[in-house]
């Protein structure tokens, strides 16, 4: 029996030459890297090999291919989500956007926007506290950040609360959906966050434009006014790889 090593691809030994140049350094994030030419060239291999070697670093979330351009190191700022901030009644009831606790510089972009009155969920009727007969509105939508989508989030509304109100058109106005209810009575008094990672769905690696093996932060966040009503429940899906869970209070 052998003790030799299979040999490794000549395209994952020139993947792995590449990853360690963009982890030294040498590629900084945003700088173009050797395309299928280049590599032809430089190694004196075949396109298919030069491509494969490629692949491996997009999959890997490395690189990002831009059309008439080139192959880019990704350039992806982090998202530093502070819960507790972003929540704060003050954030949302001086009409700022939640984000803004996020982003300083900039609020992300909403795509895909659809909001609907539907049933409520079987799977959140008892979360809302709601029998199975009862109407919530739907709002969906994903958020961008430097032109890559990086959160899909998906809220739910009882219907009685939110119906005539700016919360069921596509733009709520300023402090968003948290002002709006406020204005009716039901001001959010109290969040409760449950947060789990794991790896996406075929549909929510579509969504987010994941490269493979890449998770996602998953976050169910149910909002109850000052009576204990439940007025919206928000399913969060996130890429992993954009963000940070900040947890910043005292004891």
């Amino acid at each position: 029996m052998s003790d030799q090593q299979p040999a490794v691809p000549r395209y994952q030994q020139i993947a792995e030459e590449l990853r360690a140049a963009i982890a030294s350094g040498e590629y900084p994030p945003g700088s173009r890297i050797p395309g299928e030419n280049a590599l032809m060239q430089l190694y004196g291999v075949a396109r298919n090999t030069a491509r494969q070697a490629l692949a491996v670093l997009k999959d890997a979330g490395l690189t990002e291919a831009r059309k008439g351009s080139g192959v880019y190191v990704r350039v992806d700022r982090l998202i530093r989500r502070n819960a507790v901030k972003r929540l704060a009644a003050q954030q949302w009831g001086e009409g700022k956007s939640i984000w803004e606790a996020d982003l300083s510089d900039q609020v992300p972009v909403a795509v895909d926007l659809a909001v609907e009155e539907v049933d409520v969920p079987k799977e959140l009727a008892a979360v809302m506290e709601l029998s199975l007969e009862s109407r919530v509105w739907r709002r969906s939508r994903t958020y961008e950040v430097d032109g890559r989508p990086v959160n899909r989030a998906v809220s739910y509304l009882p219907a009685d609360l939110v119906a005539g109100t700016a919360i069921v058109q596509p733009d709520t106005g300023p402090g968003g959906t948290y002002a709006r209810l406020a204005e009716v009575g039901h001001a959010p008094a109290h969040f409760r966050e449950e947060v789990r990672v794991r790896m996406p769905l075929p549909e929510e690696a579509r969504l987010l434009d994941l490269p493979a093996a890449t998770p996602v932060i998953l976050i169910v966040r149910v909002a109850r006014d000052a009576e204990g009503r439940v007025v919206e429940v928000n399913h969060m899906t996130m890429d992993a790889t954009r963000y940070v869970l900040e947890y910043d209070f005292s004891s």
